[in-house]
């Protein structure tokens, strides 16, 4: 059982770099990130008739359960789909299908004329299905995507297609079909912020200190900024504080403060009294390839003398 689960870590973590060459190689012309997930159940089977590169003159099944990688892709276009299968025996195979350019896979369409980057054109439905030492930089083909059903940014939660390629011009195809059933999508990372009204202001020195909390419903880094500003008769004070990593975990408020001087083209110095504080933060999405923010709160406080 060890061995196995040592073989999972060492599969998955030669295909993360594996993945990110492939589909920098046969999908440069897509946009966005390609986000991986392994898949519930499933198969990738195909064939090839003797002779036939890729293959071998082969058939195989792989299914989720006896691989140590069965990854499923996609990018956040909505344009494409990747599986990745490494067998315990530590071959990799690769299948990527990609509609034409600006478009989204879409189920019950059959695009043909497939063919790899570089050869694919922007008007090109893009093909490729190698294996770890057998890979072919050009080739034709077709695909079928008969089902496809996705989550939040470009999640694959279903995928059933059909597939056929020639290599490199030659006339035996290898022909295969994808099923993969996904875990749920992870929920969508949302963070709030909330302000105190009232700060802390050292008349000696015009150093401020404001507060508030923060909120989200799953962990997140969340880096804020903070800047306030007080009118005065003889000027403006106005200042801020950038880059306060705050380690938020769901269930409760978690507070923050930070302290700055009037450091943004000053004219005057913080005073106790009336001024208006404002607040951004900003958090990456650990399940997706999104940043979130809190928006743009802001409201009046009252600073009294330390």
């Amino acid at each position: 059982m060890r061995s196995r689960v040592l073989g999972r870590c060492l599969a998955r973590t030669a295909a993360v770099l594996t993945a990110a060459v492939a589909l920098a190689v046969t999908a440069a012309p897509l946009t966005g990130t390609a986000q991986a997930h392994e898949a519930v159940t499933g198969s990738l089977s195909f064939s090839g008739e003797p002779g036939e590169y890729i293959s071998g003159g082969e058939s195989h099944t792989y299914t989720p359960g006896t691989t140590e990688m069965f990854d499923i892709s996609g990018p956040v276009s909505e344009s494409a789909v990747g599986a990745t299968i490494v067998t315990p025996e530590g071959e990799r195979w690769f299948l990527h299908m990609g509609a034409p350019y600006g478009q989204k896979l879409t189920a019950g369409t059959t695009y043909t004329n497939a063919s790899s980057w570089p050869d694919a054109g922007p008007e090109d439905p893009q093909l490729q299905f190698s294996v770890t030492d057998r890979y072919c930089e050009s080739g034709t083909g077709s695909f079928t995507v008969s089902h496809i059903v996705y989550g939040p940014y470009g999640y694959i939660r279903e995928i059933d297609a059909t597939f056929e390629r020639y290599c490199s011009g030659s006339t035996l195809p290898v022909r295969g079909e994808l099923h993969a059933r996904m875990p749920e999508p992870p929920a969508e990372l949302a963070i709030g912020m909330s302000l105190n009204s009232t700060g802390e202001v050292d008349t000696r020195t015009g150093q401020i200190t404001v507060g508030g909390s923060v909120t989200c419903n799953k962990p997140a880094r969340i880096t804020l900024t903070a800047s306030a500003y007080q009118i005065q008769k003889r000027g403006t004070a106005t200042g801020s504080y950038e880059d306060l990593v705050v380690v938020c975990e769901p269930g409760a408020p978690v507070p923050w403060t930070v302290s700055f001087p009037s450091n943004i083209d000053p004219t005057a110095t913080f005073q106790p009294g009336a001024a208006v504080l404002r607040g951004v933060g900003r958090a990456d999405d650990r399940d997706y390839p999104v940043t979130v923010d809190t928006g743009f709160p802001s409201t009046d406080i009252t600073l009294v003398k330390s």
